[in-house]
């Protein structure tokens, strides 16, 4: 219990989290406090089972089975357990000694009675707990050495029949479902423990047959399914790893599985996870197995994980370029790997001409990888080619004609030494762009965008009036001209704030303050405060209703 407070919760939650978990205090039920533990449900979107741990390793931690929780992260429904906790934390060491008091007293009683009373007791749990009944039978069908019997549990555990509805597991029945699957992994990894670790690697195999069949009939929003999957392959690895199968065979069964002839994916794994178990002879089967399905496939997305996977593990820099050479993309993205690949293996000569062929190639420079693009302008800026670099940046621009692409001409233009030109004929297509959409609903022209972005704000608003503009960009150009033109920029800041007017909720209500006192500086600079009074007077008569609005207006002076 050391070092749990209010200031630790906040810690592992985050402020946002925190914030939110002091809103769910009133939605916290069935508390129970352990030697160590705390559990609770928590009712939120959905009803969620949250446990605290006191005296972990590493001091305070929960779990909880939200969306959120599940990925690893202490959220608000931890933080309001943790808060409920302390508010009662005055009675919690007595609460922890009652539950170890009650664990030694259980256990003094079970030590004592006899084989027919425990007997007793075991069936009649088994009568009332069918997960525990599951269980004991599987344990039971193990000690016999009933590998059929073994087999017809797992396959009972793995069907979806009685959870399924019209043949599909619905989201809410996906955990239970999940829980179920992970009993049988949990048998098939028993198998390994009690000596039998063959039979669990057959089990492993046909488990993810079944599991992958069973996830195209499950609502697996939450990744349940995908655990249980992780788990059963790490039980198939360490059951691999007691029954030392054939190598041949081996690497014959990883390449099928990677391939997808028994799975889906829900069970991901590394071939290279098995290299110990393979030995030389395996892998040499391996490798010519995964460069047999390549060349039948070289566009098939699992063949080119697994060349891939083989040729970065062997520093085959050669047969990594083959691979990603067979299907490059039309967009250049293919060949800007290759070039980082190169550059990796200090080969940069040949990262270049593969980066240059990805832009030679391209069908459509607009729909080229900008990230090729850049990696080529720093390469020739790199190489004090800025010609090259303003060229590219120029035919891209061209293409594009978007304020990224504008903002980076300009960039290695400056560079150059040739902004000036490059400028003007920039320009000159975004003023043809502009007139050609200027009676289009395809929001502002991006000439606006440029040349506010050069803060040249005069030409900005003559090519708003003469060719139009979006309300974001004359917002933009309002402020930006405030200073120098301030009846034009009041003009703008009326027509804008007119339809929020009509409008409820508090970013509206932000929008409309700030325009505001963009009003009443416009009024300022003009000299004409009383009529800013005599408007705002009638907007706060109008508006009074709005009780957040005029709160929000109190506290900045309106």
């Amino acid at each position: 219990m050391e070092g749990f407070s209010e200031s630790t919760l906040r810690a592992l939650a985050g402020p946002r989290s925190y914030e939110r978990g002091l809103g769910y205090l009133d939605a916290v039920s069935g508390v129970e406090v352990g030697d160590g533990w705390v559990t609770a449900s928590v009712h939120g979107t959905d009803r969620y089972e949250v446990e605290l741990t006191l005296d972990g390793p590493g001091g305070l931690s929960g779990e909880c089975d939200c969306p959120f929780g599940m990925e690893g992260n202490f959220c608000k429904h931890l933080v309001a357990l943790g808060l409920t906790v302390l508010a009662q934390r005055e009675s919690l060491p007595r609460q922890r000694k009652a539950a170890r008091d009650r664990a030694q007293n259980l256990d003094g009683w079970l030590s004592g009675l006899s084989k027919d009373e425990l007997l007793a007791l075991v069936r009649e749990q088994v009568g009332e707990d069918r997960q525990l009944r599951r269980r004991l039978e599987l344990r039971a069908a193990s000690a016999r050495g009933d590998l059929a019997a073994v087999r017809a549990r797992i396959r009972d555990l793995l069907d979806i029949s009685p959870f399924a509805q019209y043949g599909y597991v619905e989201y809410a029945d996906a955990r239970a479902y999940a829980d179920q699957a992970g009993q049988a992994v949990s048998a098939i990894g028993a198998l390994t423990g009690s000596g039998r670790a063959e039979d669990a690697v057959t089990l492993a195999r046909e488990a993810m047959r079944l599991l992958a069949d069973a996830v195209e009939s499950v609502d697996d929003s939450d990744g349940w399914l995908g655990e249980v999957g992780a788990d059963l392959a790490q039980v198939h690895l360490e059951a691999c790893r007691a029954a030392r199968p054939g190598p041949e065979e081996l690497a014959r069964w990883l390449v099928g599985h990677a391939l997808g002839n028994c799975d889906d994916g829900l069970t991901d794994i590394d071939p290279l996870d098995y290299e110990d178990l393979l030995g030389e002879e395996g892998m040499a089967v391996l490798r010519k197995l995964v460069v047999e399905a390549w060349r039948g496939n070289r566009r098939g997305w699992a063949e080119k994980y697994l060349m891939e996977r083989l040729a970065k593990a062997g520093g085959d820099v050669e047969a990594l370029i083959a691979v990603h050479a067979a299907d490059l993309s039309p967009n250049g993205h293919t060949h800007l790997v290759i070039a980082h690949e190169l550059d990796t293996a200090r080969r940069p000569d040949e990262a270049l001409r593969w980066a240059e062929h990805g832009i030679h190639d391209a069908r459509d420079l607009a729909a080229v990888d900008t990230a090729l693009v850049d990696y080529l302008c720093d390469r020739y800026a790199q190489a004090d080619r800025l010609p090259d670099a303003v060229a590219l940046r120029h035919d891209h621009f061209g293409a594009r004609r978007t304020l990224l692409a504008y903002q980076q001409l300009r960039a290695a233009a400056r560079a150059g030494d040739c902004w000036p030109a490059e400028r003007e004929g920039a320009l000159s297509l975004l003023r043809a762009d502009a007139e050609q959409q200027q009676h289009s609903r395809c929001g502002g022209p991006a000439l606006i965008d440029a040349l506010l972005d050069d803060k040249d704000v005069d030409a900005a608003w003559q090519a708003a009036t003469e060719t139009g503009a979006d309300d974001r960009q004359w917002l933009m150009l309002a402020d930006q001209a405030r200073a120098t033109r301030p009846a034009d920029a009041l003009r703008v800041y009326l027509r804008l704030i007119e339809p929020l007017t009509e409008r409820t909720g508090n970013a509206v209500y932000e929008q409309l303050t700030s325009l505001l006192l963009s009003i009443r500086d416009c009024h300022r600079r003009l000299g004409t405060q009383d009529e800013f009074t005599t408007y705002l007077t009638a907007l706060r008569a109008d508006q009074k209703r709005k009780r957040n609005l005029m709160r929000l207006l109190d506290q900045h002076g309106l």
